[in-house]
């Protein structure tokens, strides 16, 4: 019985350890989210931008705007970018909802802590 009492702080203090890690887990992916947001939007709308300039009528003499292969490559890149910005604006609201977990579960701790003292 005895050591149950002497287990019980290390195990709080584990516990306490864990939640730190994720928090830290947290910010960190919700930072590279927000990075890969932004670059993934960059890259999609330098891509539309591409796609869009043969419909001006620009051309230029090294560079066929309207050439099938490079229109092609274009919206390949242009979903690679667009399947990128997804996934970071995914880990995005993933890393939101888990700082509101915590936060709710940083809440629910003190009140068992003022309900024990």
């Amino acid at each position: 019985m005895g050591s149950d009492k002497e287990a019980g702080p290390s195990i709080i203090e584990a516990y306490q350890e864990l939640v730190v890690r994720i928090e830290q887990g947290a910010s960190r992916m919700r930072a590279l989210a927000a990075l890969t947001v932004v670059v993934g939007a960059f890259l999609s709308l330098s891509y539309l931008a591409q796609l869009a300039l043969p419909l001006t009528g620009t051309r230029t003499q090294t560079v066929d705007l309207t050439d099938p292969t490079l229109i092609a490559t274009e919206i390949v890149v242009l979903g690679l970018a667009l399947v990128w910005l997804y996934v970071g604006i995914s880990d995005l609201r993933y890393s939101s909802r888990i700082r509101t977990e915590i936060r709710a579960a940083r809440l629910s701790e003190r009140e068992i802590e003022q309900k024990i003292s």
